[in-house]
C-alpha cells in the first residue's frame, strides 16, 4: 500500500504564521489522537511538524504571513509519512541545516533560546529528503511509530 492508497491520509492546508501554524498543528493532534497512534508518536510528529512549519514560517516565507504551506500526512502500518510543500525562499545550499545542537556550556542567562529545530527533526525522525521543484520546497519526513513512542518515552 502507498500512501496515497492509505486510509488513514490527510491534508492540511495552511498560511505560513505562528498563529496558521499552532492553529495547524491542533487540527494535526485531532487527526492523529482520532487514528489511534500512541501519545509518544502523536508527540513526535507534533515536535517534528512545529519545528519544521516554523522554519517555513520564519525562514522561507520571512515571517510575512504570506505563504500557502501544504501539509499531508499518511498513516501506514508502522511509519508515519509527511510531505510539506511551500512556495517560500529555497533552503540555503538547497539542503537543510546540519542539525548540530548549539553549545550548552556557559551561564544559563547566555544559553540559546533556539537553535534545536533541526536537530530535533533529525532525531526523531527514521528519514527525510529536501527538494527544491517548480518554484516550490518539498520537505518530505518519515517516522516510524514504535521509535517515535520509544523517543518520546526514554
Amino acid at each position: 500500500m502507498t500512501a496515497a492508497d492509505s486510509p488513514l491520509a490527510k491534508d492540511f492546508a495552511l498560511i505560513a504564521s505562528p498563529e496558521g501554524v499552532q492553529a495547524t498543528l491542533a487540527d494535526i493532534r485531532t487527526f492523529l489522537c482520532a487514528s489511534d497512534l500512541c501519545e509518544g508518536a502523536c508527540g513526535s510528529v507534533e515536535i517534528v511538524l512545529a519545528e519544521a512549519l516554523n522554519n517555513v514560517a520564519e525562514h522561507a516565507y520571512g515571517l510575512t504571513g504570506a505563504g500557502d504551506v501544504l501539509v499531508k500526512i499518511a498513516l501506514l502500518d508502522r511509519t508515519i509519512r509527511i510531505h510539506i510543500v511551500d512556495k517560500g525562499a529555497p533552503m540555503p545550499g538547497l539542503r537543510p541545516p546540519a542539525g548540530r545542537p548549539p553549545a550548552l556550556d556557559g551561564p544559563c542567562d547566555t544559553l540559546p533560546e533556539g537553535g534545536f529545530g533541526w536537530f530535533l527533526i533529525r532525531s526523531l525522525t527514521e528519514g527525510f529528503s529536501y527538494t527544491r521543484a517548480g518554484g516550490r520546497n518539498h520537505l518530505r519526513l518519515c517516522l516510524d511509530h514504535a521509535t517515535s513512542a520509544k523517543n518520546m518515552t526514554s
